[in-house]
């Protein structure tokens, strides 16, 4: 039994190794830093540490309480405390802490192997005053979620990332007070599983699905609108939505405003820019898509683009969507294929005194390239001649222009084909 006890750390064995006077030789006095509280300012523990009120206590090897009556002393004013990456593996333990902290809101046990561990009952009464619960990577049971669930009244925030959940096992009991559901990371693939976490949480306005391998949202419009009445943000990034009649199955939920849609299958054969204008014109009561603002121009870019996007499918296949917009906006004409690079090269006149004959330009090359390049043709050296271009579509309304910067790049020019390029001596 010893050596079990010797093995273990405790909550108050920590908070007193952390938090020791003597750990802090050089705080003493008032107004330097940490200080020695011996009045009830933060802890209530007179001529001891006055510890913060919110506590992290994250990869300390914690795993049991310890005196009870001590952790009182310690943390009755605490309002968060962060026991993730611990080792925490008997539920009675951190119930023992929650009923002596009784102004708790949050809790992260995170990376806490809890697995198979479960609660008598009434003990998870100690948990009632929390409003945010972090259970990440701690593969807690389904039943053990809904007891604790049960007994936390104004529950908000509940986080269930990493917990490799393929299905979710229903509640007989509603959590309404949930807004906030974190559950990133697991394996849930049907909508199934989905449908059964808005039965549980018809509360919720923000859901965070991402990286799970969800493939479809089966669904009809009434039951979806029922199932997450108030819903304003949800996450699918890589999810395996593969078809645009899940992402249309999106507006069907009434309050939806907020949309984080990336690495999904159905958006790989696109450039960024046409990814983004399907969804906005996709989803015309969303505000906000991947972070950002949808702005009114933006909506009508992307509404356009969809329209014309879709100009070549055949009748049978358009949807209603198309000719929504269409009815708003016509059927628009497909954008003039124009091509804004600079030209890379031109065939023009080039004139010597009498002489004359067609040559072609590297219209990247500078003047001063263009110089060594007329230098045999001319039979002068780059310093002894001037060089002017005409432009022939203006016809010789304008003074031929001297191409005098050496540095200068000739496409700066607007240099065409059919246009002069006139050298005369120095």
């Amino acid at each position: 039994m010893e050596s079990e006890d010797e093995g273990r750390r405790t909550l108050v064995q920590v908070i007193s190794e952390k938090y020791s006077p003597d750990n802090f030789p050089y705080c003493r006095g008032p107004g330097v830093g940490v200080v020695i509280c011996t009045s009830p300012q933060g802890s209530p523990v007179k001529d001891r540490l006055n510890l913060p009120c919110v506590l992290v206590l994250d990869g300390c090897g914690i795993s049991h309480a310890g005196d009870e009556e001590e952790v009182a002393r310690f943390c009755s004013h605490v309002v968060e405390l962060d026991l993730s990456h611990n080792q925490f593996k008997d539920w009675a333990e951190i119930s023992k802490i929650l009923s002596n902290i009784p102004h708790l809101d949050f809790l992260n046990l995170s990376m806490n192997p809890l697995k198979g561990s479960s609660l008598e009952p009434g003990g998870a009464e100690a948990f009632s005053g929390l409003r945010r619960l972090v259970l990440n990577n701690t593969h807690v049971s389904w039943n053990m979620v809904h007891t604790l669930t049960q007994e936390i009244p104004e529950l908000e925030e509940l986080f269930l990332c990493l917990n490799e959940y393929d299905c979710v096992n229903l509640s007989p009991v509603a959590c309404s007070s949930l807004r906030l559901l974190h559950i990133t990371d697991n394996q849930l693939q049907q909508w199934g599983e989905v449908r059964k976490l808005g039965l549980m949480y018809p509360g919720l306005a923000s859901l965070i699905l991402a990286n799970n391998s969800l493939s479809s949202i089966h669904e009809p419009e009434d039951l979806l609108q029922r199932l997450f009445p108030n819903l304003h943000s949800i996450n699918l990034h890589n999810s395996g939505l593969s078809c645009w009649e899940d992402i249309e199955k999106l507006n069907f939920f009434p309050k939806l405003r907020e949309v984080r849609l990336m690495g999904i299958p159905l958006l790989q054969p696109y450039t960024d820019q046409e990814r983004r204008y399907l969804m906005v014109a996709h989803l015309p009561s969303v505000t906000v898509l991947n972070g950002s603002v949808v702005t009114d121009g933006e909506r009508e870019d992307a509404e356009r683009f969809y329209i014309r996007h879709h100009l070549d499918c055949p009748e049978d296949e358009l949807t209603q969507r198309f000719h929504t917009l269409v009815a708003r906006y016509g059927r628009l004409a497909p954008l003039a294929d124009v091509d804004l690079r600079p030209l890379s090269s031109a065939q023009v006149e080039l004139r010597f005194g009498d002489h004359s004959e067609q040559l072609e330009l590297r219209l990247d090359q500078t003047v001063a390239d263009l110089k060594k390049q007329l230098r045999p043709v001319v039979q002068l050296p780059a310093n002894k001649m001037r060089v002017y271009y005409i432009d022939r579509q203006l016809g010789y309304a304008l003074a031929p222009q001297e191409l005098k910067y050496g540095g200068r790049a000739l496409h700066s020019y607007s240099i065409r084909d059919g246009d002069e390029i006139l050298v005369v001596p120095k």
